[in-house]
């Protein structure tokens, strides 16, 4: 018994017993062109100041571009004195934690938002730290954050995927701590 051949078809011709036609490509948006935002929910960056804010970039860089999605870079600062406001996202505190990540997302060409979330003050409870980073991602309409897994204390990944399960959402990307190299001074010629 020999095995039929079928010839591929010519491109846009469907088959007579299809009951759905072929999409048509979708035609590209004005607003998908580098560094700007292609209408996808953002992916949060959460910056703390730290060494660890380089492995979280690189992740929320990654995700970001494969979802074709703006990022929300959510930088975490210490809690606001009593009766003091709120301050505007482009403090000069805010804007020298964002900074740092700012030379990545000009190579990747992403469009960025910044965020600011101030830790409470006091005692908030194990959780009450990651909650609050919770709520700022869920205003901004966040579905995916990326935390680094070694901190800062009570907002590291584990206790935000923690608050983020009891809360039913947004999935929790942990990023990996920078390794730790030693210092290593060169040895005197004797």
């Amino acid at each position: 018994m020999t095995t039929p051949s079928f010839s591929p078809r010519p491109e846009g011709v469907t088959a007579m017993n299809s009951s759905r036609p072929r999409p048509e490509p979708a035609a590209p948006s004005p607003d998908s062109g580098p560094g700007r935002s292609r209408g996808r929910s953002p992916v949060a960056a959460v910056l703390a100041d730290r060494l660890d804010d380089v492995p979280v970039v690189e992740a929320a860089v990654r995700l970001a571009d494969a979802r074709g999605a703006p990022l929300l870079l959510i930088a975490v600062m210490p809690p606001l004195p009593p009766r003091a406001a709120a301050r505007h996202p482009a403090g000069a505190a805010v804007r020298a934690v964002v900074g740092r990540a700012l030379p990545r997302l000009a190579r990747a060409g992403i469009a960025h938002t910044p965020a600011v979330y101030h830790r409470p003050a006091g005692r908030a409870g194990r959780l009450g730290a990651a909650k609050g980073l919770l709520d700022v991602a869920a205003a901004h309409g966040c579905p995916v954050l990326v935390v680094s897994r070694s901190g800062p204390v009570e907002l590291d990944a584990c206790t935000v995927m923690e608050a983020a399960a009891i809360r039913g959402g947004p999935l929790v990307r942990a990023a990996p701590p920078v390794p730790w190299v030693p210092l290593v001074a060169p040895c005197p010629e004797g």
